[in-house]
C-alpha cells in the first residue's frame, strides 16, 4: 500500500512538472507540527518571536525575552532555536544571544577596556607598548563579538543553556510554548542546584545579595570578575 501511494504521488509530480507548474515542496512531519506549535502560540507579554530568514524557514527562528521581575528584569536576551526535521521526536537546539548593534558592541568594550587598562599603561609606557595594546584591544573587541556573554546560572558564557525539557525531561507531547515558558523561568527563578556557570551559581547560593549586584553590573555593560559581558538593558 505505502508503496502505491509513492507511485501515485511520483505520477502527480510528473504530471504537474508537464503542465509547467512549479512543484510544491514538500513539507516534513516536524515542519507540519512546528507550523501548529507557532500558531497555538499563547507568549507573555514580554516574549517574541521573529524569523530572521523569512517566514519560508519556520525551523530557525529566535525569541526574545524581558523580564518584569526579579533579578534579570530590565535586561533583553535573545534565544535562537534550530528545529529539527524529526521534531517533536528531538527537542530543539536552543543557545542564547544578546542582542547589541555592532556600534554598541565597540563602544561599549572599547570604553571599558581603556578604563579597566589605560592608566596603568600611561604611567611610563613607550609608543611601541601603547601599539601593542591598541592592538589587542581591537582583538578583545572582536572576540567579544563572537561571544556575547550572560551572567547567569543555567546559562554558560557560550550561551548553552541548562533546561531540563531541552534534556532528559523532553517529550514529544511538549511544545514550543512549553520550553519559551521554560526559559522566561529561568530568568525569574535562576536555580543554583543544576548550573551550567558554577561560579555564578555559588555567589547566588551563598550571597543573593552580590549575585544581585554582579546581575546589574552585567547587564549594564561591565566586567564580573574577569569577563566583560555586554550591555543588554
Amino acid at each position: 500500500m505505502i508503496k502505491l501511494f509513492k507511485v501515485k504521488e511520483k505520477q502527480r509530480e510528473n504530471a504537474e512538472n508537464a503542465n509547467g507548474k512549479t512543484p510544491v515542496k514538500k513539507q516534513s512531519a516536524g515542519e507540519l507540527r512546528l507550523h501548529r506549535d507557532i500558531s497555538e502560540l499563547n507568549l507573555p507579554k514580554t516574549c517574541s518571536i521573529t524569523f530572521p530568514n523569512g517566514k519560508d524557514d519556520l525551523m530557525n527562528f529566535e525569541v526574545s525575552i524581558r523580564p518584569d521581575e526579579g533579578y534579570y528584569v530590565g535586561g533583553t536576551f535573545v534565544f535562537t532555536f534550530q528545529v529539527s526535521p524529526i521534531y517533536p521526536h528531538e527537542a530543539p537546539k536552543v543557545k542564547c544571544k544578546t542582542k547589541v548593534t555592532r556600534q554598541t558592541l565597540f563602544a561599549h568594550s572599547l570604553f571599558a577596556y581603556l578604563l579597566y587598562f589605560l592608566p596603568t599603561l600611561l604611567h611610563g609606557c613607550s609608543v611601541y607598548l601603547l601599539i601593542f595594546f591598541l592592538a589587542n584591544t581591537i582583538a578583545c573587541i572582536l572576540t567579544c563579538a563572537l561571544h556575547l556573554q550572560v551572567y547567569h546560572p543555567n546559562i554558560d558564557l557560550e550561551g548553552n543553556v541548562c533546561l531540563n525539557i531541552l534534556r532528559e525531561d523532553w517529550k514529544p507531547v511538549l511544545n514550543i510554548n512549553t520550553i519559551i515558558y521554560g526559559l522566561f523561568h529561568l530568568f525569574t527563578q535562576p536555580n543554583y542546584e543544576d548550573p551550567l556557570n558554577h561560579e555564578a551559581a555559588a555567589v547566588l547560593r551563598d550571597n543573593p545579595k552580590l549575585f544581585e549586584s554582579n546581575v546589574r553590573r552585567a547587564m549594564a555593560g561591565g566586567y564580573v570578575g574577569q569577563t566583560f559581558f555586554i550591555r543588554c538593558i
